[in-house]
């Protein structure tokens, strides 16, 4: 009879474990949101209970949308667009330099080159 017992103070203890486990884990999106300071951290607390009710379905959805957002630079996407519009403006700035360089260089042949002047008289 005493092991009855035992064995049923065993069974109601992993059953707590495994249940609040789930709740555990399925709060691992929400406490991602909330430590990266996300604008959604209350929707995603309440998809991820709807996500234990949909057999865990939308968790990695969720975790994924925690994780893209970023304090110091939001979504990212801003950012990269300014990134890239930084470098084709210095790209621009290179092809003036590489322009400027060559007409600097073609004087200074002619220059150096007075036969050649004189050959194309």
């Amino acid at each position: 009879m005493t092991l009855d017992y035992v064995a049923l103070g065993i069974f109601i203890a992993v059953a707590l474990i495994i249940f609040y486990g789930i709740i555990v884990i399925h709060d691992i999106p929400y406490e991602i949101a909330k430590k990266r300071n996300h604008p959604h951290q209350d929707a995603i607390h309440y998809a991820g209970w709807v996500s234990l009710f949909t057999l865990h379905v939308l968790w990695p959805l969720l975790w994924i949308w925690a994780t893209l957002w970023r304090e110091d630079r939001g979504w990212g996407i801003q950012q990269i667009a300014q990134e890239q519009h930084d470098i084709q403006h210095h790209m621009a700035q290179l092809n003036n330099q590489i322009d400027e360089l060559r007409q600097e260089i073609a004087v200074l042949k002619t220059a150096n080159n007075p036969h050649s002047q004189q050959e194309e008289q």
